[in-house]
């Protein structure tokens, strides 16, 4: 496993995890917003993307967003 430290300074370090794990796509906006000004969010959606994180916003994406970018990833391979 690779050694998270970017944690460390990510913005949602102290929110509670449930806004996160939003019961919807729709309901996501409460995290995007904290991610959007988040200074490690690139290196928290590649950790989603390596380990197929499938619940939860990570990076500022959704489950369907980070399928999205692993689909394009491949065709540009």
């Amino acid at each position: 496993m690779m050694n998270p430290t970017w944690r460390e300074h990510a913005a949602c370090r102290g929110i509670d995890a449930s806004v996160f794990y939003p019961a919807s796509e729709e309901e996501a906006e409460a995290a995007k917003e904290i991610c959007a000004g988040c200074s490690v969010r690139q290196l928290c959606l590649e950790y989603a993307l390596s380990n197929r994180e499938r619940d939860g916003v990570w990076g500022g994406t959704t489950e369907r967003e980070r399928r999205r970018v692993l689909r394009q990833r491949r065709k540009s391979a």
